[in-house]
């Protein structure tokens, strides 16, 4: 009897590992694409310190997004949201702490890159050749001088929009400098940016057909003493205007870019700081 119950037993264990192709099924850990309705989170399966949540508790991540695609790329300074659609992304987000503002390093010698980790047909630096359009950062290069990889990460292509070149390197920059000072000041910043389109039909650059936006925004939190936020609005063109004269509540930018921001904070909180637009506050 005890032969027939060891063949019997044998034959189970035999059946059990063919149905599952001889491999343990692994439990769902950071490394693999998991789906959320239309959002797919994509995160590094080489990084040792990659986990599910988002860094620092996700303050700066914005809710999921369900009116369009979405696909979440975890990187060393940042978390961007990117548009297969569009070519270009949601929303980028990150934290800039007081540490972050300053490092060894720079961007000289680091060059644009074409991101495999999002589907083609995707942005190449040919589609930006002598289309009139910077490979505009959405996190900056400025905010990355911590850290070689978060440098390398952020001249992704998939980090950059069409961007206007005096923009880029006027009104826009002002505002990134800006928000190293007050990081600097108050010890760190949530930060979300990206593009606005405010028509139905878009312009495009390349052979790639990236999107160009209408306008960019970025949204700005304070958690340190009495919490504050505001919101920028900046459209894609040229022109040299006080900071002032951008500022919209984050209520407002939610209202034109259908993205709710910072949805972990209470609710009394979230609810007080995002109406306000108050740059003298900042200043």
């Amino acid at each position: 009897m005890r032969s027939w119950h060891s063949f019997f037993l044998l034959l189970t264990v035999l059946f059990c590992v063919s149905c599952t192709g001889g491999r343990p099924h692994k439990p769902l850990i950071g490394g693999i694409k998991r789906s959320m309705a239309d959002r797919e989170e994509v995160w590094n399966q080489d990084s040792e310190e990659d986990s599910l949540a988002p860094t620092d508790g996700g303050i700066e991540v914005p809710a999921p997004l369900n009116d369009r695609p979405e696909q979440l790329l975890r990187r060393t300074g940042y978390t961007a949201s990117y548009n297969r659609n569009l070519r270009i992304v949601n929303w980028v987000a990150w934290h800039l702490t007081a540490d972050h503002t300053s490092g060894p390093h720079k961007r000289k010698g680091i060059a644009y890159t074409e991101d495999t980790e999002v589907p083609a047909p995707r942005a190449t630096t040919f589609d930006y050749q002598q289309s009139g359009y910077d490979r505009g950062h959405m996190c900056p290069s400025g905010d990355n001088k911590w850290s070689r990889e978060a440098q390398q990460d952020c001249f992704l292509l998939s980090n950059m929009c069409p961007q206007d070149h005096n923009l880029n390197g006027g009104d826009w920059n002002e505002l990134e400098m800006a928000c190293r000072r007050w990081a600097e000041e108050y010890g760190d910043l949530y930060i979300v940016c990206g593009p606005v389109l405010y028509r139905q039909r878009h312009k495009t650059i390349g052979r790639n057909k990236i999107t160009v936006p209408e306008a960019f925004f970025k949204v700005i939190l304070c958690l340190q003493g009495e919490p504050k936020a505001i919101g920028f609005i900046y459209k894609n063109n040229s022109g040299n205007r006080p900071m002032d004269s951008y500022v919209n509540s984050i209520d407002e930018v939610e209202r034109i870019t259908g993205i709710d921001f910072f949805p972990s904070l209470p609710d009394d909180m979230e609810e007080k700081v995002e109406k306000e637009e108050n740059i003298s506050k900042w200043n």
